[in-house]
């Protein structure tokens, strides 16, 4: 069999399972490489970078069972992330971990069209190059993130023994997590518990979904802080897994999507908001080197007090 010639190209195969027999070539591949956006996918496929049975294939092509698939992806280009002098609220800091209160309009790592002012570059200056490399070049540091437009704390890794402790923790579902949110719709009871297996949306590869078949298990609960008008509630949200968008995702599908939510909210709003009312308020593991439990906690944002002095107001 003659290969394509894609110097430095990074290979993977599989073969097609019988549970995928008669899907669309890029449909299985976002399948297997869930990272990897289906568009990019098709591109690889249409450069030739993809060999069903050996030859190229068009990106609807139905494979087959027990046909073998080629994958060759292009090597990624060396990026060097700039340390940047920007200012931090700093809840917690020793040899091992740094705690931050987050606010809005700050990616947490570097990502297509964010490679500057991120919380990465931020802390590339601060602890002067001093983070945990097991997630590699473009998320020194970083164990979980939170959305673009959350406020709270985060926790990051100095080094990567406490990287691989916090990691543990985090897959045992041993860590606290508690997050503030304002949602749509009053309750009537004071509190409840939502487990739904949180993926890919079926047809929105840039939206996550409820979604039994292919998502992994999400369970969030939840208590009643405050309704308002019979109209909104102040929510406390307490994470035992952490999928992405989990807590966006739960409230929406359970009828009671976040204020200010621009990707699974309502398309009107009644207040102006920049993104999502969701403040990650508690965080609390075990430390890496002492053993002992820590828990820190970033008060309510002024944005998220004075929506809910709003919401007081409406009777």
């Amino acid at each position: 069999m003659e290969y394509p010639d894609f110097d430095g190209a990074e290979y993977f195969s599989l073969m097609v399972g019988e549970e995928f027999d008669g899907w669309r070539t890029d449909k299985l591949l976002s399948k297997q490489w869930e990272e990897l956006s289906r568009s990019y996918i098709q591109k690889l496929i249409g450069e030739g970078r993809v060999l069903v049975a050996g030859r190229t294939v068009k990106a609807s092509y139905p494979v087959q069972t027990g046909d073998p698939i080629e994958v060759f992806l292009p090597t990624p280009t060396t990026l060097k992330l700039a340390a940047e002098n920007i200012p931090l609220d700093i809840l917690y800091e020793d040899s091992d971990v740094i705690l931050i209160n987050k606010g809005k309009n700050m990616v947490v790592h570097p990502a297509a069209g964010h490679y500057t002012g991120t919380l990465v570059n931020a802390l590339l200056y601060h602890c002067k190059g001093n983070l945990s490399g097991i997630n590699g070049v473009l998320r020194p540091g970083i164990v979980h993130r939170i959305d673009q437009d959350t406020t709270g704390v985060i926790v990051a890794c100095k080094n990567d023994r406490a990287h691989q402790s916090l990691s543990e923790q985090l897959k045992v579902h041993s860590i606290t997590r508690k997050y503030n949110a304002v949602v749509h719709g009053a309750f009537h009871t004071g509190e409840g518990r939502i487990e739904g297996a949180i993926g890919r949306h079926p047809s929105d590869r840039k939206k996550m979904a409820v979604n039994e078949k292919n998502g992994k298990p999400a369970v969030t609960n939840y208590t009643v802080l405050e309704n308002f008008a019979n109209c909104f509630a102040h929510v406390e949200c307490c994470l035992e897994t952490g999928r992405t968008h989990q807590i966006r995702v739960h409230m929406a599908w359970i009828h009671h999507p976040l204020l200010g939510d621009r990707v699974y909210g309502l398309k009107k709003e009644p207040f102006s908001l920049n993104g999502q009312a969701l403040h990650a308020r508690v965080l609390g593991f075990i430390h890496p080197s002492t053993g002992k439990y820590m828990e820190f906690e970033a008060p309510l944002p002024e944005y998220f007090t004075g929506l809910l002095g709003k919401l007081r107001n409406l009777g």
